[in-house]
């Protein structure tokens, strides 16, 4: 590096080298002089242009109105600013060269070419101003034009350099073709419409880039005299001035002579129309989140046909009281949603019509059983001949029980799905684990489960949680994607990822789908029978507690349609439910929007095979196993354990009592298969007096103490907190599930003998106040306790 003194030496030889070679070109250095002059002269007001545009920013700040486009780019709804004007923004694709072409030729043909202001015209407008001695000639440009816009000022001198700074100002900051989009947004066409689009689509029902020559000029003349040239009440006037600037075009060879005879033959029957109002429920949905042009993937042909018959469903459906229904339509392709339909009519006011159904939280019914299944298959703790068994439970004070409040006793998953089985999918649910269920779900963009995660209960597969159309129409999609989960798009652009995220694996979606893709199902509708053209699909059905709300939810490769009816507000209505309401409009949906379709279906993935399993248990049979059948696995994930159905039990000669291996003689004894059937299933088939081959009682000089076996207290549950009316109390049940060996039990309250009974038979008593302790006894000798907590309370 050099030194500080080098450097001075340097500066010192290049300062004689400069002073030296002036001497001898003195012309030059006098050109250099000026030019330095004049750069420091632009310099300064290049500076003073700044500092000013620092104190007087430019008013550039625009509300437009929200417009929605459907997929097409066709405006389907739009909303006025809050001054109350149809301002719609034109971008800058929708200024076709025709339209731009014809603008810039008559209000500005030099705008590509001057500074925002045009100097000659200025001064050609003064001097004419001046010789006339009144203003006949204009000499503004459209970047002025749009500064007169953005800052509407009376017209003096003064005003008219301010707007010039203004143009400048807008030069510096955008390009040509942002500042003629800003003219085109601004320009006033009379009353409260101002900008090309707002006129186009008003008064053409078209986008700006669909005008023709004719209109485009047509409009271009109206800015110039908005409250005498009035589309639709003076249209001949227009059409005369617009002939007049269509020959003026001809005359500067703007435009060919086909082009300007065809623009002069063109009528003008122009009148001012109305904004659409379509999609009413998404668009007010999607103008909370802002923007000024929101672009939907709505197809609005499909929109309509939709809304026409979720209009004429519910018409019927009100003579049942059943008053609104909700659909979104998801085409599985693209995850796009090109059909949003919030309610049966938005103009509805009796009947809530503005409320959005298919965003509003509502009780999901059983719609959440077909995940919760597929969850358990890829976890290995199910296939769909899996066993499964449909008698009471009680967990921790909750006992669910199924629709129709039987019992089914051994049934297989795809049975419990295909019925709609509360009981096994609880049990499902609590095999897999509430926690795992629920982050599945919270993947699924689940919005009110995650907010109630800590306090959801097993209850939540049987519709106990909040969730909305949108959010269980996007789960379903999942089927037909191979179990991956891509948020529904709403918007163009949105979500752009196709990947998505893996909810279950593609075996566990093929079993499913072949499940719920099953015709003869008790929620098969009884009053559809037009089938014979519709796709095939698969679909779930959903009722919520109190019967308030119906579900439909089908799908198949092209799309997944979501249905909800009932009532917005909550009125429970006895003829409700998802098979006989809801699931007719899924198909006269699918028989419209899919008709006669031949579209493959899911085809088996690679990581699912099939295998035989005991058609008792679901296992893969065992020595011992008579009874077959065919069955879908995941290798490697489901249960290889060989069915345990059967076990051999040491017999007394006479087959009257059996043996354990502490009490089993030396001989005299002889060996049984029975089958093995657990506590709660003995109790199904006590209760319903069906026969079942039973393992003879232990023999009763055992010394052993059993250990296992002993009773199991299903009611009162243990730990469980009872409020009883004082007014009028009501007794607590008491049962238990024993083994096949008892015969009967014995209770005890607070250490205290109450009562004793078959082992099989219910028991009441009413407790007192404060903790109670409550013990059975069977007859072997085995005890069980449990405490519970009574209050007494005015009710």
């Amino acid at each position: 590096m050099r030194t500080t003194a080098q450097w001075r030496d340097r500066i010192n030889n290049w300062s004689k080298r400069i002073a030296t070679w002036s001497r001898s070109k003195p012309a030059i250095v006098k050109t250099i002089k000026y030019g330095k002059r004049l750069l420091i002269g632009f310099a300064s007001l290049g500076v003073i242009f700044l500092l000013l545009t620092w104190v007087f920013p430019l008013p550039d700040s625009i509300e437009y109105s929200t417009i929605i486009t459907d997929s097409k780019g066709e405006v389907v709804h739009a909303y006025l600013t809050k001054d109350e004007k149809w301002r719609m923004k034109t971008e800058l694709e929708e200024i076709s060269p025709l339209l731009r072409k014809t603008i810039v030729e008559k209000e500005d043909r030099y705008f590509y070419s001057h500074p925002g202001v045009n100097a000659l015209a200025i001064v050609r407008a003064f001097a004419k101003n001046i010789f006339r001695r009144k203003r006949t000639s204009g000499a503004s440009t459209i970047t002025m034009q749009v500064a007169r816009a953005l800052e509407p000022k009376r017209r003096t001198y003064f005003n008219k350099m301010v707007e010039m700074f203004r143009a400048l100002q807008l030069e510096w900051k955008y390009s040509k073709n942002e500042i003629l989009q800003l003219y085109l947004n601004l320009v006033p066409y009379g009353g409260n419409i101002e900008g090309v689009k707002s006129a186009s689509i008003l008064y053409f029902k078209k986008n700006p880039d669909h005008l023709s020559l004719a209109e485009i000029t047509a409009l271009s003349i109206i800015p110039n005299r908005p409250s005498t040239l009035i589309m639709g009440k003076h249209n001949d006037r227009i059409v005369k001035e617009r002939n007049r600037w269509l020959q003026q075009f001809a005359n500067d060879k703007i435009f060919t002579q086909k082009e300007i005879a065809d623009a002069l033959s063109e009528p003008l029957t122009a009148t001012r129309g109305t904004i659409p109002q379509l999609i009413p429920h998404l668009a007010r949905k999607l103008k909370q989140q802002g923007g000024d042009i929101i672009k939907t993937n709505i197809e609005l042909n499909t929109q309509l046909k939709t809304e026409k018959l979720v209009a004429d469903y519910v018409r019927i459906l009100t003579l049942k009281n059943i008053r609104n229904a909700a659909v979104i339509i998801i085409d599985n392709q693209t995850h796009n949603v090109i059909t949003y339909v919030g309610s049966a009519n938005f103009n509805d006011t009796i009947d809530g019509g503005q409320v959005n159904g298919a965003n509003a939280i509502r009780q999901p019914g059983s719609t959440l059983k077909p995940l919760l299944y597929g969850l358990c298959i890829d976890e290995g703790l199910m296939t769909p001949k899996a066993i499964i068994s449909d008698v009471a439970v009680n967990y921790n004070g909750y006992a669910p029980e199924n629709y129709d409040k039987q019992f089914n006793g051994y049934v297989t998953m795809e049975y419990a799905l295909e019925h709609s089985l509360n009981i096994p999918a609880v049990k499902g649910l609590q095999l897999l684990g509430k926690d795992p269920f629920i982050q599945k779900l919270a993947e699924c963009n689940f919005q009110q489960i995650k907010k109630d995660q800590r306090k959801l209960g097993l209850s939540l597969i049987l519709g106990g949680c909040g969730a909305t159309l949108e959010e269980l129409t996007g789960l379903y999609s999942i089927f037909s994607n191979n179990g991956q989960y891509v948020p529904p798009k709403l918007t163009q652009g949105a979500h752009q990822s196709i990947k998505g995220e893996k909810i279950l694996t593609p075996a566990a979606t093929f079993m499913i789908n072949e499940i719920l893709s099953k015709v003869n199902r008790p929620d098969f509708p009884l009053n559809w029978s037009s089938t014979e053209h519709m796709p095939k699909i698969a679909w779930k059905t959903g009722t919520s507690y109190g019967r308030r709300d119906a579900w439909s939810i089908g799908y198949n490769r092209k799309y997944t349609v979501g249905i909800w009816t009932g009532n917005f507000s909550a009125l429970g209505i006895p003829e409700l439910s998802g098979a006989n309401i809801a699931t007719p409009l899924l198909f006269k949906i699918f028989n419209t929007i899919d008709y006669d379709s031949d579209e493959q279906w899911f085809s088996q993935p690679k990581d699912c095979d099939i295998r035989m399993v005991c058609s008792e248990t679901g296992s893969p049979p065992g020595e011992h196993c008579q009874n077959t059948v065919t069955d879908y696995f995941i290798p490697l994930i489901s249960s290889t354990q060989f069915c345990n159905n059967m076990q051999e039990v040491a017999l007394s000669a006479d087959e009257k009592i059996s043996y354990c291996k502490t009490c089993m003689p030396a001989s005299g004894y002889k060996k049984k298969w029975f089958r093995t059937v657990l506590p709660e299933m003995q109790h199904y088939f006590e209760d319903r007096h069906i026969m079942y081959e039973k393992m003879p009682p232990h023999n009763p000089a055992c010394e052993r103490v059993f250990k296992d076996g002993g009773p199991q207290i299903t009611s009162p549950h243990n730990g469980s907190e009872y409020f009883i009316s004082k007014k009028k109390p009501e007794p607590l049940q008491l049962s238990c599930n024993v083994g096949n060996d008892v015969h009967k039990v014995y209770w005890y309250i607070n250490n205290q003998f109450y009562k004793s009974g078959e082992a099989h038979n219910r028991q009441f008593f009413i407790p007192e106040e404060g903790p109670v302790k409550i013990s059975c006894t069977d007859d072997k000798g085995r005890n069980r306790d449990i405490w519970i907590r009574v209050k007494y309370i005015d009710l």
